[in-house]
């Protein structure tokens, strides 16, 4: 699976930019968001998300690693396709999206063009529970952490075989006494307590 990909901005419009790296053209489809961050550079560093179906497969490109999380969160909703959470994506930000989502805005939501009412309270029930600092998030969205090596803390561990729940319980545990913990430390603390 692709993380990034870095390169020369060969083409940019609203809904597309294709990066050279290596000689090698990658077409990614982008939201409003990224296009205005990815303006006026020659180079740059986006990260993907590759969706393949039966007869296609898309890159879909973001300017750094909180939208594309959003991304990713928006299409695990029932009825909610790539193309419709980069449509919100270049609606909202993906901040003022996860503000929406936790002060269930079902106006805020239903403004973005292809967002009705149904949408926008499925959107709402499903994620927010996911976006409540300390509730269900996910290990691997960093976004949501208040110190960024506890993303990759998780990850490393979850690589080693521990499983979810207890690594989200440990690192909670590390954090709540020591904020600024680094990422070394945090994974030798990590791995006492499991």
């Amino acid at each position: 699976m692709y993380d990034y990909i870095r390169g020369t901005l060969a083409e940019l419009t609203p809904t597309q930019v294709v990066l050279d790296n290596n000689g090698i053209g990658y077409r990614l489809q982008i939201s409003l968001q990224t296009y205005s961050q990815l303006q006026g550079q020659s180079e740059a560093k986006v990260f993907v998300h590759h969706i393949v179906k039966e007869d296609d497969e898309q890159l879909f490109g973001f300017a750094d690693r909180d939208e594309r999380d959003i991304f990713i969160l928006l299409i695990s909703v029932s009825g909610v396709g790539p193309n419709t959470a980069r449509m919100m994506l270049s609606s909202l930000t993906s901040e003022e999206l996860r503000q929406a989502i936790l002060a269930e805005d079902l106006n805020r939501i239903k403004s973005v063009k292809g967002i009705g009412l149904k949408t926008a309270q499925r959107l709402i029930i499903e994620l927010k529970g996911k976006l409540i600092k300390g509730g269900n998030t996910p290990a691997s969205l960093p976004i949501f952490s208040p110190n960024p090596a506890r993303s990759e803390a998780a990850a490393a561990l979850q690589m080693l075989g521990f499983a979810k729940a207890p690594i989200d319980k440990a690192l909670d545990k590390i954090l709540k006494e020591k904020p600024d913990c680094a990422l070394e430390e945090m994974i030798k603390l990590a791995l006492k307590l499991l």
